[in-house]
């Protein structure tokens, strides 16, 4: 267990955000450290209230801080409770009440404060947009050093995006941000649309996982992937064939364990901050050419990018880790 990986996940709970809280619960080799909330698919208020919430039903008290519920710069745009219902879980009919409240510190400080405990040791794993890290960031410059590396779900190089033609919703709700932590000089990769647009999780998947464990944890991950169904079938209708849901989030963290199932290349991203383009995660692939244009300069460092994914690998992943004995006995 000496080798496990020691996580902080950066989310915006979110069905897609749960998904992948609980894949990261259900995996023995992760050690989670904590969560950090943040604007997105829900104020940050409602995203801390929702991280503690399944970590609740899962059994668990991690440590959850909230953090920033504005853009950097940005002015900022209500989430669209049509994507992951006002409450960000497919709005529950109930919830439980024996919860827990949340840790003290802001997510920025959290993050600055287990980097500083553990040099060299955390991975950050954000699957929201990238607010509290550049707020982190601006408390401790020298955390691209002290963080192992930092897992970003967000962006698109060719795929088409889901907020404009060009621009994925994480990178999008504040890109500046995002342009900040891209050449910042961190251990990053860039797990963008390229890869996420292939995982769509069957609703039998969630079906079985419920009929297996017969859990309160469950039970809300086959509530919300029904909500999330529903909307992806209004969406698309390959989706609505399938009766699947797109579940980005959860790549982020089979990356940290098994990065060999996407395939990568490295090289300078930046971020379109304003215009038609706001929001584009931008790569350049031929470095041989000296741009006119300025922002490409030699000393902007490299980040790596998946372009692809073992999609069927992952799912079988996702549906056996969530089979598995990650969960106590129900209260």
């Amino acid at each position: 267990m000496s080798q496990r990986h020691k996580i902080i996940l950066d989310c915006d709970p979110g069905i897609d955000d749960a998904v992948a809280l609980y894949f990261a619960l259900a995996q023995p080799e992760i050690e989670l450290l904590g969560i950090t909330a943040t604007f997105g698919n829900v104020p940050a208020a409602q995203a801390a209230r929702n991280a503690i919430y399944l970590c609740t039903l899962a059994g668990r008290q991690l440590p959850v801080c909230e953090g920033v519920n504005t853009p950097t710069r940005k002015i900022g745009v209500l989430p669209d409770a049509e994507i992951h219902g006002a409450d960000g879980l497919g709005n529950l009919p109930e919830r439980r009440r024996d919860t827990y409240p949340p840790d003290e510190r802001s997510a920025a400080r959290f993050i600055v404060a287990q980097a500083n405990a553990h040099p060299g040791e955390i991975t950050l794993v954000a699957i929201g947009p990238l607010s509290n890290l550049t707020q982190a960031l601006r408390l401790e410059p020298r955390l691209p050093a002290l963080l192992k590396q930092v897992v970003v779900l967000g962006g698109s190089i060719a795929a088409p995006g889901n907020v404009s033609p060009v621009a994925e919703s994480n990178i999008w709700y504040d890109p500046h941000a995002a342009d900040v932590i891209f050449t910042a000089g961190f251990q990053l990769t860039m797990v963008g649309l390229d890869a996420a647009q292939h995982m769509a999780v069957p609703l039998a998947l969630f079906e079985r996982v419920a009929a297996q464990h017969r859990h309160p944890a469950t039970d809300l991950l086959l509530h919300a992937a029904r909500f999330s169904v529903d909307y992806y079938a209004r969406l698309d209708p390959a989706l609505a064939r399938q009766q699947a849901c797109l579940s980005h989030d959860v790549l982020a963290v089979m990356f940290v364990l098994r990065p060999e199932l996407f395939s990568t290349e490295s090289g300078r991203v930046r971020v379109a901050t304003e215009g038609l383009a706001e929001g584009q995660t931008i790569m350049d692939r031929r470095e041989h050419v000296l741009y006119p244009q300025a922002g490409w300069e030699e000393h902007i460092p490299r980040i790596r990018v998946c372009l692809g994914v073992d999609a069927p690998a992952c799912l079988a992943w996702l549906e056996s880790s969530l089979m598995g004995n990650w969960l106590p006995a129900p209260a």
